[in-house]
């Protein structure tokens, strides 16, 4: 078992500093750390002890201090054995990953299930289910999982960990931490938010600049990065892209809205009589018309709804995510045409289109990614709960 360390606020908030030197310019021996925190040697050292013996950091060979400097014994983070659980409920699967410290992804699993014809309580049990048997082999790695968040597809209160509503499931004020029994801290984010953390952590992230991140599923939602921080607005319901209007006199939506984003450019919408994407994408590599003609109405309808996002935020970027990222060669034309065409006359350069390297994966990952970087900024209230699975 991992001794537990019991520490005061002061050596918490030195625990957090010298991990957070090692998360960002790690490698680092214990001379460079004491200089880069303005620590002493002798602190520096015990806290690098601490972190070690909690399993969150490992020596890892030698490194010169400077260009002069004497070869020290390098010291990192560790992903032998803290990690993250994320975990998400979707409208048409759920799916679960485990990332370890140092930001690796461990396990990765999916299950595609109709969540729309189970009742919340069915849902979130298998969930369970699916966040138990994750942990289970988590430990067989020899991993101890510290955290989970859990992905939801609609407006959430991180607070009571609950979703206030989600049409697409047709769920309302439904609270999942109440009901999803787990043996560790479990806290709920929207989905689209946590896929946009994904990007920034797990895919092109820093090289995109301030960047709008579209999660497209049977939903499509927006999570916005500035300056590497998520904007999440005055209460946290920014980024409901799926919901702007792109034809006022269009189809209802389930939201209580007509014309909306999401019956132009949602799953149904491009798949109808349902099927997988990967059946429309094989249908779009044999030019089969109608595959095309869908492709570019839902991209089109995009791009109109982006316009606005593009006046309003002004960001350097937009990554096209979740179904999105597959049927990218043959959506991004008609966005960016629709961009052009609305932005041409107003804007010397239109944001860059680029397609998301974490796909469907994102909201997952960002979860675990967001557990991992609360270890991080606060170590010392983890290390008296990770215990070697052993």
């Amino acid at each position: 078992m991992a001794q537990a360390v019991r520490h005061d606020s002061m050596r918490a908030g030195n625990l957090a500093v010298v991990l957070g030197e090692l998360d960002r310019h790690g490698p680092l021996t214990r001379a460079a750390l004491a200089e880069t925190t303005g620590l002493t040697k002798t602190t520096v050292s015990k806290l690098v002890g601490d972190l070690i013996e909690a399993g969150m950091a490992v020596e890892s060979g030698t490194v010169r201090d400077g260009e002069r400097g004497r070869p020290g014994v390098a010291v990192r983070l560790s992903g032998h054995r803290v990690a993250a659980l994320g975990l998400e409920i979707n409208v048409d699967y759920l799916a679960a990953c485990v990332v370890d410290l140092s930001r690796t992804v461990r396990l990765l699993r999916t299950q595609a299930v109709d969540n729309r014809a189970a009742s919340p309580a069915d849902v979130i049990t298998r969930l369970g289910e699916l966040a138990t048997a994750m942990l289970a082999d988590a430990a067989g790695l020899g991993l101890s999982v510290a955290g989970a968040i859990v992905a939801l597809p609609g407006p959430v209160d991180r607070s009571t960990g609950s979703v206030h509503r989600a049409p697409n499931l047709g769920w309302r004020d439904v609270s999942v931490t109440e009901s999803l029994s787990l043996p560790l801290p479990l806290l709920v984010d929207n989905e689209a938010n946590l896929a946009a953390l994904g990007e920034l952590w797990f895919g092109s992230g820093a090289s995109l600049g301030d960047f709008l991140h579209v999660s497209g599923e049977i939903g499509i939602g927006a999570g916005l990065v500035v300056d590497g921080a998520l904007f999440r607005g005055a209460h946290g319901f920014a980024g409901e892209l799926g919901h702007v209007v792109v034809a006022p006199d269009g189809p209802a939506c389930r939201c209580g809205g007509t014309g909306c984003l999401e019956r132009y450019a949602g799953q149904d919408a491009l798949l109808p009589a349902g099927g997988e994407i990967a059946e429309l994408v094989a249908r779009l590599r044999a030019g089969e018309p109608a595959a095309t003609a869908a492709c570019e109405r839902a991209g089109s309808a995009l791009g109109v709804a982006l316009t606005t996002a593009v006046n309003l935020l002004d960001p350097d970027t937009i990554v096209l995510g979740g179904i999105f990222a597959p049927l990218f060669p043959w959506v991004s034309g008609p966005v960016e045409k629709a961009m052009r065409e609305r932005l041409g006359q107003m804007r010397a350069r239109v944001p860059a289109l680029v397609v998301s390297r974490v796909g469907a994966d994102g909201a997952t990952l960002g979860a675990a990614g967001q557990v991992i970087q609360r270890i991080i900024a606060d170590p010392g209230a983890f290390l008296l709960e990770v215990t070697d699975p052993s």
